[in-house]
């Protein structure tokens, strides 16, 4: 069970607040993992065959949301791309889909939302089974604290195609998100967290204030079950989110702030392999 949200008007935060944010079709709009294989197609990576199971699985996941299975083969596939290349390679790759697929494919109101979380002195952070150098560089371009990812083991800076730890999908993302907050011992009750997947409700209710983004059907009726918000994606519904954040979120003390920077510091700089 999650823990209460903080109240309205609330007193300032002698610890680290953080707000998560689900990256598929709640930051942009489809699926990110479609726009690793599309660009590793277009640099001659991979084969068709390779790029028609990431386009049927990008048209199912817009249709009718994320699946367990199908997320977690098409993720799979994306991971075992890399094995082989140099972390240089695979940066270089990222760079590229952010300027060609992710960038444009934006929601700009929500990552303006993510912005008024960074006014409150928070902390915001990507979650997403997409490797974790897509997720880096997006929170990089967009002036956000970091990201959680799926990482691969790099070994003298070529990726051996192995997994550190799981696919970063479903419950594995509530383990990772609370394994940073732990590290840095941020305030969870107060802290946010947003998506759109009934996969991603281990991690909503990790916090105090949880936002369902254009649910799915399943997250769209545990939700209702739960009186938790919802937020359309269109500009009204996420300025009204907005000024939700403006009047209920913690501002977080400039003395929490230094503890949480020092200990997202380290959690970037964490061994790949």
């Amino acid at each position: 069970m999650g823990v209460m949200p903080a109240a309205q008007n609330p007193t300032p935060s002698e610890r680290p607040v953080i707000a998560f944010f689900d990256v598929d079709n709640t930051l942009m709009h489809g699926t990110s993992v479609f726009h690793v294989g599309r660009e590793a197609w277009a640099r001659g990576i991979i084969g068709w065959r390779d790029i028609l199971l990431f386009g049927w699985h990008q048209r199912r996941f817009i249709k009718v949301g994320e699946n367990h299975e199908h997320m977690g083969t098409a993720k799979d596939r994306a991971l075992g791309l890399i094995a082989g290349h140099t972390e240089t390679q695979i940066q270089e790759l990222a760079q590229s889909i952010w300027e060609h697929r992710i960038r444009p494919r934006l929601w700009p109101e929500t990552v303006a939302l993510a912005h008024e979380h960074i006014d409150k002195g928070h902390q915001v952070w990507l979650v997403s089974a997409t490797p974790v150098e897509v997720g880096e560089l997006i929170a990089s371009k967009l002036g956000l604290t970091g990201a959680l990812g799926t990482r691969v083991e790099a070994v003298d800076g070529v990726y051996t195609g192995r997994l550190v730890g799981s696919v970063l999908h479903a419950e594995n993302k509530a383990v990772a998100a609370k394994e940073l907050a732990d590290g840095m011992d941020a305030d969870l009750g107060a802290s946010w967290a947003y998506s759109d997947s009934r996969n991603d409700i281990p991690l909503l209710e990790l916090v105090g204030n949880r936002v369902a983004v254009n649910p799915d059907a399943g997250l769209a009726r545990y939700a209702a079950e739960k009186h938790w918000p919802t937020m359309r994606l269109d500009p009204a519904a996420i300025k009204a989110q907005q000024r939700r954040v403006r009047r209920e979120a913690k501002q977080v003390s400039k003395a929490a702030q230094k503890v949480g920077k020092r200990a997202a510091k380290a959690a970037k700089t964490k061994p790949r392999g």
